[in-house]
């Protein structure tokens, strides 16, 4: 069996369409430190006139193209089908868009490996969402 790292599924809202490239430098330089590897990556997204429509990475355009090149090659895509892309469409409001990623976090493989080495089974994972994590430990640390 190859290690492969666990892989989450990443659904990000850019309200009011307003997608600009920025994560994709961030995106990137996580790719390139060897911390994970993009395995999809698509824009699904909703005009303010209700149509719908989708693009790939490929298909991004002159201006969001840049923000992207450094992972453009590296992403072979075909894990979200066009049933999940309607999934996605379907739950957004006129005028916004989702950035749907299947990332495999790569930096968990030596943790697998050492797992399943040990006989170990992973029964149960879950993912808290860093920003709910961030108010859990502003909590947890109390007054300053």
């Amino acid at each position: 069996m190859v290690d492969i790292g666990p892989v989450d599924v990443l659904l990000v809202r850019f309200p009011g369409n307003r997608f600009k490239g920025e994560i994709g430098p961030a995106l990137a330089d996580l790719v390139s430190k060897g911390l994970v590897r993009v395995i999809d990556l698509v824009f699904v997204y909703r005009n303010a006139d209700g149509s719908v429509g989708s693009l790939e990475l490929t298909e991004l355009g002159p201006e969001l193209e840049p923000a992207f090149v450094d992972i453009d090659g590296q992403v072979p895509g075909g894990v979200l089908e066009p049933e999940d892309v309607d999934e996605i469409a379907g739950s957004l409001e006129p005028g916004s868009s989702v950035a749907a990623l299947v990332i495999e976090n790569t930096w968990a493989i030596p943790f697998v490996t050492a797992m399943r080495a040990a006989g170990a089974e992973l029964i149960d994972q879950s993912r808290i969402p860093s920003d709910v994590a961030a108010q859990v430990l502003e909590r947890a640390a109390g007054p300053v």
